[in-house]
């Protein structure tokens, strides 16, 4: 699966965050080709500087959100709701025709443990609002604690990922994979809403037994 992956350049859009730096680090370990995209560029510079490659691998570079995004053949955005309208308007002039992981999860202050859903009933369905018919959005990264993959450790956690075409899932699924987890083909975008709303309901479960991130895990496919 990773050999889908091998001409591509993938910017992580708010990669200075802590689920953007988490994939980052995971993705660059895997000898991925990353830029790290930020408000500005001497911070992404800063975090890029940080993330250790194999061997021959080529370095992490850092740029602002716009030209990270200008630059890759596939974006991953992990910036929070609410700064996902003025994101996506700063990188859409660069996505056109390009592929778009949007990981965004509706997530209002200070009742995250409350499913609240937009107008656009997803995140997701609002990003391709947002970008336009000529971006091709999936989703996913929805469930996964960000804390946790900042680490080196395995993570007991699928990635649901969601999209209108197979082959554009195909190459989340696989960045899930470089990343040392297990990417789920889950339908098409619409169906977003049930891992966006499934976020609060972790963010629940973790307060109420004291969980230190909760996962989900499909049962019934071979690994």
């Amino acid at each position: 699966m990773d050999d889908v992956l091998k001409d591509h350049v993938i910017a992580v859009i708010g990669g200075t965050g802590a689920l953007g730096s988490g994939l980052a680090k995971r993705l660059a370990a895997a000898g991925k080709t990353v830029i790290i995209g930020s408000r500005t560029a001497d911070k992404a510079q800063g975090m890029a500087q940080g993330l250790a490659v194999p061997a021959g691998a080529p370095a992490v570079r850092g740029m602002t959100n716009a030209d990270a995004a200008a630059a890759a053949t596939v974006a991953i955005v992990t910036v929070p709701w609410g700064s996902q309208a003025e994101i996506l308007a700063e990188i859409a002039p660069h996505v056109a025709g390009k592929l778009v992981i949007d990981c965004t999860v509706p997530l209002v202050p200070p009742k995250v443990a409350r499913v609240q859903l937009p107008a656009q009933q997803s995140a997701a369905i609002a990003a391709q609002e947002r970008l336009g018919a000529g971006v091709r959005v999936v989703s996913g990264f929805h469930n996964v604690a960000a804390h946790k993959l900042a680490t080196d450790a395995d993570i007991d956690c699928d990635v649901l990922v969601f999209g209108d075409e197979p082959k554009d899932r195909a190459i989340a699924v696989a960045i899930a994979e470089a990343a040392k987890l297990r990417g789920i083909h889950a339908g098409p975008l619409v169906n977003s809403v049930a891992a966006e709303a499934l976020t609060s309901i972790l963010i629940g479960i973790n307060r109420n037994y004291k969980v230190d991130g909760a996962g989900l895990r499909i049962t019934g496919i071979k690994a």
